[in-house]
């Protein structure tokens, strides 16, 4: 089961910004569009479905949706 991945226009900005976004994008579906849940994750504030993960050397604040498959990135911080 495969996740689909979209950003929240924040989130969408900062991507957009991102010197190898590409890699990037390739690097989410293959982890977090696999298992949202996994790749060293953590629920923010004990909700399971609000994570945070650090994703090709970008901090990854995202929600999950299991009724539609949707990963949903909300902000993005890219390490210098």
């Amino acid at each position: 089961m495969s996740f689909r991945i979209s950003f929240a226009p924040p989130a969408d900005d900062t991507l957009a910004k991102m010197r190898d976004a590409d890699s990037f994008r390739n690097e989410m579906a293959r982890t977090l569009g696999s298992d949202p849940y996994g790749h060293a994750s953590t629920p923010v504030k004990s909700e399971r479905d609000r994570r945070e993960a650090t994703v090709y050397g970008a901090i990854v604040l995202y929600y999950v949706s299991g009724s539609v498959l949707t990963v949903t990135v909300v902000r993005l911080v890219p390490l210098p």
